[in-house]
């Protein structure tokens, strides 16, 4: 049985590489530093299927250097030991640190988390880390001044087809028939910016077809036969659909805010998730026109720590109601920020006597 074709066309070079221009085009921070051989740990954060795992892959094939891989899902502090001390073994005297991959690092509880800090310190292992959330929330401190932090965007709709018109062209299985494009909407849509989800909807619709394969919107549709939720709630329209809860909550609108909940809900999001962005919007869009919507919020996101789903949904439609009808003001927000500005364009001034 051959391998998935999202396995197949993992790129193997920074040249294959599609998206993330801003990290690894010509001159950018991370190619330079894989280019010269040099890379210090760090820290990948954006959502799934972008790319993560693969660039950590390139940058050890780059340095010729051991890469360890472990999943915070089913490595304990005790895997984490082993594969240090594998490591410490492996080094040979002015080569590069062996490369520990961990995916969805945020998962690592703390003690597993502070097990790696003397290894990263010492630089017995070159850490890498992937995360789909925000490692200032998720990462241990020490751990994270560690590391440097690097930022994937989704892919573009331009990304998605370049990858979709590479895999129809030299995938060894796919060039067995003749694959036309004709319609992208629905590819493009039912990916959400994730690459990998792109090649297995493609692979899904042209495995089952003749050898003359016309892709389009419906036939996508008809192959998929589910709801677009399931291929949604992490990937691109993830972000769209926060983005819209807090614009909606900024605009007033309870009954716009609670649909969009609904939807965070139905798509499986965490209610930690919810309750942060609905802290961050009390702060930055109701701000002092009513700085009771802070502790209510802070108060959600305790309670929903403690209950979780289903009863949480209860306290986050409370929570979104209150702050779409509350009144606005981000002078706290824009204060800061104009403050910040001025930190940075004058440097450090001398404090006045």
């Amino acid at each position: 049985m051959s391998e998935p074709l999202a396995e197949r066309m993992r790129p193997r070079t920074l040249d294959d590489y599609v998206g993330q221009q801003h990290l690894i085009g010509e001159g950018a921070v991370l190619r330079r530093m894989i280019e010269a051989k040099h890379v210090s740990s760090f820290i990948l954060w954006g959502p799934p299927g972008v790319g993560k795992t693969t660039l950590a892959q390139i940058v050890a094939h780059k340095l010729e250097t051991p890469f360890y891989t472990l999943s915070a899902v089913t490595s304990g502090v005790k895997e984490v030991r082993e594969v240090i001390d594998k490591a410490k073994n492996n080094r040979f005297f002015n080569t590069a640190s062996p490369i520990l991959f961990i995916d969805e690092i945020h998962r690592f509880s703390k003690s597993q988390q502070d097990s790696l800090l003397g290894a990263v310190e010492r630089g017995v292992v070159t850490l890498i880390g992937a995360t789909t959330e925000n490692p200032s929330f998720e990462v241990i401190r020490p751990l994270l001044s560690r590391c440097q932090l690097y930022v994937l965007k989704a892919l573009t709709k331009d990304d998605l087809l370049q990858l979709a018109k590479r895999a129809i062209d030299t995938d060894v299985e796919l060039q067995k028939k003749h694959i036309v494009l004709q319609e992208t909407e629905a590819l493009l849509r039912y990916s959400g910016g994730d690459a990998r989800k792109l090649l297995n909807i493609l692979e899904l619709v042209v495995e089952v077809s003749e050898k003359d394969v016309v892709v389009t919107n419906a036939l996508v549709e008809e192959r998929l036969q589910t709801n677009p939720m399931a291929y949604d709630k992490e990937g691109e329209l993830h972000y769209d659909i926060i983005s819209a809860f807090i614009k909606s909550i900024r605009g007033s609108d309870p009954d716009a805010a609670l649909y969009w909940l609904a939807r965070m809900i139905e798509g499986g999001e965490s209610p930690q998730f919810i309750a942060r962005r609905l802290m961050i919007s009390a702060a930055e869009d109701i701000g002092l026109a009513n700085p009771n919507a802070l502790l209510l919020a802070n108060t959600a996101f305790d309670a929903v720590m403690k209950i979780g789903w289903p009863e949480a949904r209860i306290i986050l439609s409370e929570v979104t109601t209150y702050l779409a009808t509350s009144a606005k003001s981000n002078s706290a927000y824009l204060a800061i920020d104009a403050a910040l500005a001025k930190v940075r364009e004058t440097g450090n001034l001398p404090v006045p006597l």
